[in-house]
């Protein structure tokens, strides 16, 4: 419903149940919340115009504003909400313990005992994730059509698990051409994610 807002950060709060923004846009307030991460980028300033992104979630008994400094945290956190078992507070505690790049990087690699370090993430919780979620991020089925771009298993990976997340192939192959010159082991998938998701980002 709502993809981001742009305006000015006019509150920032942390309460007993989390950390939280108020961003007003056209007039409106909006009171988001957000990740410890993301908090500490906000900042109230009534010149600066800031952008979040936006993920409306709804439950029986509410509706909740989650707000995310760029579009990749936001789509790791709905996809973790996929999980059974993954509620929005879990898949904030694992956004604030790891940034999207790591957290993607610990599911493709089975690293459950990392994920574990996230508040809350006991050894079945962080099993289950990467049992959910693994195979959905590698097996995106990747497009036929030709590609300028040198491939290679990492670049072929990356590109599996950005289009997982909602990227369309085209601003992918474009910055996969910007990235990959100013790699030096084109083999190392986890540079090659983290400096597209960056470039994706800007």
């Amino acid at each position: 419903m709502f993809d981001y807002f742009k305006g000015l950060i006019t509150d920032k709060r942390r309460t007993s149940k989390g950390c939280f923004v108020t961003i007003e846009s056209s007039g409106t307030g909006y009171l988001l919340e957000v990740g410890e991460r993301d908090f500490n980028l906000f900042s109230i300033n009534e010149n600066v115009v800031q952008k979040i992104y936006t993920l409306l979630t709804h439950r029986e008994d509410a509706m909740s504003l989650y707000g995310f400094s760029n579009k990749e945290t936001r789509d790791i956190f709905q996809i973790l909400l996929s999980v059974s078992g993954v509620g929005a507070k879990m898949a904030i505690a694992l956004l604030n313990e790891f940034d999207a790049c790591d957290l993607i990087t610990l599911v493709i690699n089975g690293d459950f005992k990392e994920l574990t370090r996230a508040k809350g993430v006991g050894p079945k919780l962080a099993q289950k994730i990467i049992l959910e979620l693994k195979d959905r991020l590698m097996k995106t089925e990747l497009p036929k059509a030709a590609c300028t771009i040198p491939r290679s298993q990492a670049v072929d990976d990356t590109q599996a698990v950005l289009l997982s997340l909602g990227y369309e192939e085209k601003e992918i192959e474009t910055a996969l051409a910007k990235i990959l010159p100013a790699i030096e082991d084109s083999s190392n998938s986890e540079e090659i994610l983290r400096k597209v998701l960056t470039c994706l980002s800007m």
